[in-house]
């Protein structure tokens, strides 16, 4: 028996599962253990592409609030409003 571990918040990891569902539904040799992928997938913890020291300093702006969110939709309609 052979244990896979899959991401299924990635895209990638939604098409392998899907896959993996069909192929338990029609083949008798593939089970799923829906019990399992969950434990492993809270387990494991995705860095952060960002600097932590950058992440910290974000947040303490937002607590500050003195800042402006630009609404990406309206750039120059946020930018004027203010």
């Amino acid at each position: 028996m052979t244990t896979i571990t899959i991401n299924e918040r990635t895209k990638a990891g939604k098409i392998v599962l899907e896959l993996a569902k069909i192929l338990s539904v029609s083949s008798k040799g593939v089970t799923i253990s829906e019990d399992g992928l969950k434990n492993n997938i809270a387990s494991t913890e995705e860095k952060s592409p960002y600097d932590p020291k950058f992440v910290e300093k974000i947040k303490r702006a937002e607590k500050r609030a003195n800042y402006t969110k630009i609404d990406p939709n309206d750039i120059w309609g946020s930018i004027m409003s203010k």
